[in-house]
Formats: C-alpha cells, sequence, structure tokens
C-alpha cells in the first residue's frame, strides 16, 4: 500500500466556512514576569473551564475547558494577561485544531518555556466530542 492518499475535494456540502483572520483577532496581549529560579524545574498549570469560540462551519458557540501546563524558562506567564487572552477568543471563527495550535505559539512566544502542554477538551456537540492535545519541548 502507497503512502501517498490522493485526498478528497475539501467542504463536500458547499458551507460557507469563514475562519476570522489572524489579524483581525484582536487577541490580547500574553504578558510575562521574571522567573526568580531558573535551573529549578517546576510545573505550572492552568485550567481554563470555560473557553469559548465560534464554529467556523455553523457561526455557533464552541465550548472548551483549556488546560495549560508548563516549565517556566527565565519568565512565567502573568494570569491576568492569560484570562484576557483566553476570554478574547469568543467572538474569534476559529476551528478546535487550530485554536489549540495558535494558544500554543503565541504561549512559546510570549515567555519560552522549557515544556508546554495544551489540552482543549471542548464540549459534546451534534453526538461528538473532541480533544485536541499538543505539547512543546524547547530545543537546548
Amino acid at each position: 500500500m502507497s503512502d501517498h492518499v490522493k485526498l478528497q475535494p475539501e467542504n463536500l456540502q458547499n458551507l460557507d466556512i469563514r475562519s476570522t483572520p489572524r489579524e483581525e483577532m484582536e487577541l490580547y496581549q500574553l504578558d510575562t514576569f521574571r522567573y526568580e529560579y531558573p535551573g529549578k524545574e517546576i510545573w505550572v498549570e492552568f485550567e481554563m473551564p470555560e473557553f469559548t469560540a465560534i464554529c467556523p462551519f455553523s457561526d455557533f458557540p464552541d465550548f472548551a475547558v483549556i488546560k495549560l501546563k508548563y516549565v517556566p524558562n527565565e519568565r512565567c506567564i502573568e494570569l491576568k494577561s492569560l484570562k484576557l487572552y483566553i476570554n478574547s477568543f469568543r467572538n474569534v471563527k476559529v476551528f478546535h485544531e487550530h485554536v489549540i495550535n495558535m494558544i500554543m505559539e503565541d504561549f512559546v512566544n510570549a515567555c519560552d518555556p522549557l515544556r508546554v502542554e495544551i489540552e482543549g477538551d471542548f464540549h459534546v456537540r451534534g453526538n461528538i466530542k473532541t480533544v485536541v492535545r499538543a505539547n512543546y519541548t524547547k530545543k537546548i
């Protein structure tokens, strides 16, 4: 069996799919503070149970619990900015898979952690539950 798969065309339902362009998302900036114990590995864990974004297919809200844990390097994330950043997705049209990658990228760019694990546990919609996980380890 060949590893090359011929994919069928996208959007066979001909739905009006419009994700919010990244430059129009108006996401709150993540802020940081200095980690005073570099070299001492700790895990910092956050759970954000009220995440909301908009489904690009249906325009209905999607709800999720976002779990993020990380090992700081030289900086830690500031909690108020994280809250405002996560809440700024509420009017953004974005797919589950994409939003988890965006949060990961923005988080890594803000605080340059040693390790990050993120999980988006999206509520059931149409009899399907989605869980998206991503992780990152800094190359040293």
